[in-house]
């Protein structure tokens, strides 16, 4: 495995150009972790998310639902129910997975953060969203997730 390397320590320091550009240096390692990079501080603290994590359940689901929406374009299913037979599930199900691709950037950044309150479920995101992401991020959904 190829292991990319950045040791700085100390404390973050700012430097200014003559023509006003402003520069900061911050302390962190980058490493490579099985092909994925891991940012870690100086004491060897990672920064965000480890890969490692067992998924949340919207996570889950968005994944899931993406992986739906790609087996329908490239035509290896031919509809909704034929991916529901296959899994041995409800085809209801696998609509409101599908619902999730549609969901607003905002939206989806913030299950893959994992910075969706508790009070809000995934029926709340998957049950009719609304077509368009301003609307989504208007409605219920930017009150739910604090934006």
């Amino acid at each position: 495995m190829n292991e990319i390397e950045l040791n700085t320590s100390g404390n973050r320091e700012t430097y200014q150009s003559s023509d006003g550009q402003l520069s900061i240096r911050i302390p962190i390692k980058i490493s490579r972790r099985s092909g994925r990079k891991l940012l870690k501080r100086p004491d060897g603290e990672i920064i965000g998310r480890p890969w490692d994590q067992k998924p949340t359940i919207l996570q889950s689901a968005l994944a899931r639902g993406h992986r739906w929406v790609r087996m329908f374009e490239s035509g290896e299913v031919s509809s909704l129910k034929e991916i529901a037979k296959r899994e041995g599930i409800d085809s209801s199900y696998v609509s409101r997975m599908i619902n999730l691709t549609t969901l607003a950037p905002e939206i989806v950044e913030a299950i893959l953060d994992d910075e969706v309150p508790d009070h809000v479920t995934l029926f709340d995101l998957a049950v009719d969203p609304a077509v368009i992401w301003k609307e989504q991020m208007d409605s219920t959904y930017s009150v739910s997730l604090g934006r």
